[in-house]
């Protein structure tokens, strides 16, 4: 994305031509004492015998201003556990496996429930939230970034040109948010161009949007999973639990950073990663579960700037959100004709209809508990609570490790 633009709200840094990375990693590399950084990936079990994962963790090796890494495992059985610390043994980093499912975290999550701090069900943002507050418990790390394990064409730079913004002391920004091109021989990126941005169009006229939700039109890719948060951010925000968990965050951070410590920066020349089926005939799963979360997210954002009980501003929402997205269409086809990219209009239709039946049911169950909040307990609400949670963390993982 080789351009230079600002739109004078928040930081957005470009990839200008072919910048050496290298360079930025040397800096980062001499940096790394006083700046100690840890870097979180949410990985469920039937990831650990992809080639992506495996790609992921030989770049990682070489990553020297990386000093610890925290994994959650999500989905895993014994033997996954077993084969994951297998995996991750390679790496040179001080390495942390949070066994999700395991009998001993699944004891401290009960706790949690216990004390009112629900984590929520099993999914990226309860396996992110975990990993965090171990790193805040049991690192001095001064920064916490987060990225996929799924990754195809993952390399280094990723990282590098993530963290940066917040590392380097000339710049010092609280919050990097990755953003990148998604694209193969078609526009890929489909939560985001049929769902999250005609729905954000469809909401500006509700009472707070500009408040709540009005901020996250400032992000290019708001749901991406590349993120570095100082260690203040990560110890104060609150993200749900499901699929919106990228969404929540974003839509959180204004709250725990000024906007002036806010930037986005663009990772990668291209970015391709394993793509959900649209499971059109499973709510529960694929995008059709993921674009009912992540509007679910936006609702509740929005419906806590709303003081009037009962009020319900989302009752025309899915007409608004599917004419909207229509209207963009000519845009996306357009921007693939150019470039000479494949764009099936009937299927981007097909998509929308869907979605709209995703944002319906998202409007149903926010109406039948209206009160709910987007975002989970922050991890400063949990020991606050809770004190010691984090390095109990710490020492179920242990024991897990060791037998």
């Amino acid at each position: 994305m080789a351009d230079f633009y600002q739109h004078g709200t928040i930081a957005t840094l470009h990839r200008l031509g072919n910048p050496d990375y290298l360079r930025l990693e040397e800096e980062l590399n001499t940096l790394a004492p006083a700046s100690p950084l840890a870097l979180v990936l949410p990985c469920h079990a039937r990831d650990l015998k992809s080639p992506a994962l495996g790609a992921i963790i030989e770049e990682l090796r070489d990553a020297r201003f990386l000093g610890y890494v925290t994994v959650g495992l999500d989905g895993a059985d014994p033997s996954d556990f077993d084969l994951a610390r297998r995996i991750f043994s390679i790496l040179p980093q001080h390495l942390t496996i949070l066994w999700n499912e395991g009998p001993r975290i699944t004891a401290l999550r009960a706790d949690l429930e216990k004390a009112g701090l629900e984590p929520g069900p099993m999914g990226k943002g309860r396996n992110m939230r975990l990993c965090i507050g171990h790193i805040l418990a049991n690192t001095p790390a001064c920064a916490v970034a987060i990225h996929d394990c799924d990754i195809l064409n993952y390399r280094r730079e990723l990282l590098v040109r993530l963290c940066f913004p917040v590392l380097h002391p000339a710049m010092a920004f609280h919050v990097s948010k990755g953003f990148s091109a998604r694209f193969s021989m078609q526009l890929n990126g489909r939560v985001m161009r049929l769902l999250i941005t005609p729905l954000l169009q469809a909401m500006q006229h509700i009472k707070g949007f500009a408040q709540t939700l009005g901020p996250l039109q400032f992000f290019r890719y708001p749901i991406s999973g590349e993120v570095c948060l100082h260690r203040s951010v990560a110890e104060s925000v609150r993200f749900p639990s499901d699929w919106g968990v990228e969404t929540g965050m974003m839509a959180d951070i204004f709250r725990v950073a000024p906007v002036h410590k806010i930037c986005q920066v663009d990772i990668a020349e291209s970015y391709d990663h394993k793509h959900q089926s649209l499971s059109e005939g499973n709510p529960e799963t694929g995008l059709n579960k993921m674009a009912c979360d992540v509007a679910l997210c936006l609702l509740r954002t929005a419906a806590a700037a709303i003081a009037t009980p009962g009020e319900n501003p989302f009752s025309a929402l899915v007409e608004e959100y599917r004419r909207s997205a229509r209207g963009l269409l000519p845009f996306y086809a357009a921007d693939a004709r150019i470039n000479t990219l494949y764009f099936n209009e009937e299927l981007e239709k097909h998509t929308i209809d869907l979605f709209a039946g995703s944002v319906s049911r998202a409007v149903q169950i926010h109406l039948a508990d209206p009160c709910k909040l987007a975002g989970a307990p922050s991890w400063w609400d949990i020991e606050s609570r809770l004190p010691g949670f984090g390095i109990a963390l710490a020492k179920a993982a242990n024991l897990d490790v060791s037998g």
